[in-house]
Order: C-alpha cells, then structure tokens, then sequence
C-alpha cells in the first residue's frame, strides 16, 4: 500500500447487503473509522438508512464529509443486492461523490482468508480462497482467489453461479495441472459452507494439503477496503449506470441442471 502520509484524507462509506448480514464500514483511506455488521435475516430495507446513520455518526463524521462510496454489487440475494446498490446510487447522486461497485464475492473471500489465517505466522505463502454463497438447488454464488496474509487476494476466476459439483470438477482439474511447486499451500472455502461441506471435502480426493472449510459472515470493513483501493486513485464507475452482478450458469451446466 501506498504511504498513507503522502496522500490527503479521504474518508469513504462502504455497505453490502448480498447476504443475511447488513455490512456497512466508513474508512479514511485505508484505516477502518467505524463497522456495523447487522444481521437482519435479509429485512435490510428497514435497517439500512439507519445503520449508514448510525456508522457514519459514530466515525465522527457527517454524510457532507464523505468523500466516496463502495457498494457490493453481489452476486448474492437478488432483492438485498438491489437495496444497497439503489442507496449507494441515491446517495452518491444526491451528495456529487463517487460511486464504485465491488464484488461481494471478493470481500467474502479477503474476509474469509484473514480469519482463517489470523493464528499462521507465514505471510508469504499463497493460498487459495473459495468464497460461497448458497443459491439452491445445489448451485452456489463463487469465485477462486489466491492469497498471502493481510493482502487482498489475487482473482483467479470470475463471479458466477455454479454447480457445486461441477465447480469442485473444475478446482480439481485444475489442481491437477499445477506443478508441486505451483500448488497453493492450504485451501479455504468459506462463506456459506455448511450445506456444500460435504461437496467441498471431495477436494481431498486431488489434493493432499491443508484444506479448511471456515463459516464465515461478511464484514463492512472488506468491502470498504476494496473500495478504497479504486477510490483512493480517482477511480469511479458511472453513478446511473451501476448495476448489480446476478450472474447466470453457464449453458452446460444449466443444460446438467435442467437434466438432472
């Protein structure tokens, strides 16, 4: 990261609402002020107005003295990632600042992998993180990151809603085709894993390392420090012209889906 010293204040609201836990962060560059994580069984529409309220109060500042905003884009709840984006744009319109997206997915999987990794005292070894989102019917909401400890893991593989068993299929081909060298050195599926553990464990069959499998809720912290990074450099996405990530299968696997 750069020095922070070198650059000017500038403080950011972040908020998701993907998942059944309404995240909400506000950041000075890249320190975390304040984090209100509310689990609302996904009735965040009563809720949010109030918590952004409440965290940008208790950060000590006002909505007049935030600089940008990040919203999480999904994919995830199709109602709940409409909430947050609909208030982030109606906010950044209203207030002039910028608005960027960010991809829930890639919190989940930062949030995740520091949790796992907070008692392992390497930092430069690599690991692979598998965020989940359930989506029913055996298909989740995922992405494959690769890692070190306190870093924003690396993308490896696109947001998409996938077949649980066809995407443990693909992870395991591509274990495969990695040199001994090249293999991560833990795996760590997280996020919604409960109802997929015992998909995830056919991992095991490919690979011989470490691999946890780590429940894990959203934090507003991940999400603001994903914005920061594009916000920090002047970066913004179009403040009307944000939409939400809802993925869709690929035809094979909604062809498999249809099949089965």
């Amino acid at each position: 990261m750069n020095n922070q010293n070198t650059k000017p204040r500038q403080r950011f609201l972040a908020l998701d609402s993907s998942t059944a836990t309404l995240a909400v962060s506000v950041m000075d560059n890249h320190e975390l002020l304040k984090e209100i994580n509310a689990n609302g069984e996904r009735n965040h529409s009563v809720h949010m107005h109030p918590v952004i309220a409440r965290a940008v109060e208790e950060a000590g500042l006002t909505m007049n003295e935030i600089d940008g905003i990040a919203v999480g884009v999904g994919p995830g709840s199709y109602t709940g990632v409409r909430m947050a984006v609909t208030a982030a744009k109606t906010l950044s319109w209203a207030k002039k600042i910028p608005l960027v997206g960010v991809s829930s997915l890639h919190a989940i999987a930062w949030g995740g992998l520091a949790t796992g990794l907070e008692a392992t005292s390497s930092s430069h070894e690599r690991h692979w993180v598998i965020p989940l989102l359930d989506a029913r019917r055996g298909q989740v909401y995922t992405a494959l990151f690769a890692g070190e400890a306190a870093t924003m893991p690396e993308r490896l593989e696109e947001d998409a809603i996938r077949l649980m068993a066809t995407w443990v299929e693909i992870l395991s081909e591509r274990l495969k085709s990695l040199s001994r060298e090249e293999q991560p050195t833990s795996i760590w599926f997280t996020g919604d894993v409960t109802v997929h553990a015992e998909a995830a464990e056919r991992l095991r069959e490919v690979y011989q390392g470490p691999l946890h499998i780590l429940p894990y809720e959203l934090e507003g912290r991940y999400v603001g420090l994903l914005g920061a990074e594009r916000l920090r450099i002047g970066d913004s996405d179009p403040t009307h012209g944000l939409i939400p990530n809802y993925t869709q299968l690929s035809e094979a696997e909604a062809n498999l889906l249809r099949k089965k």
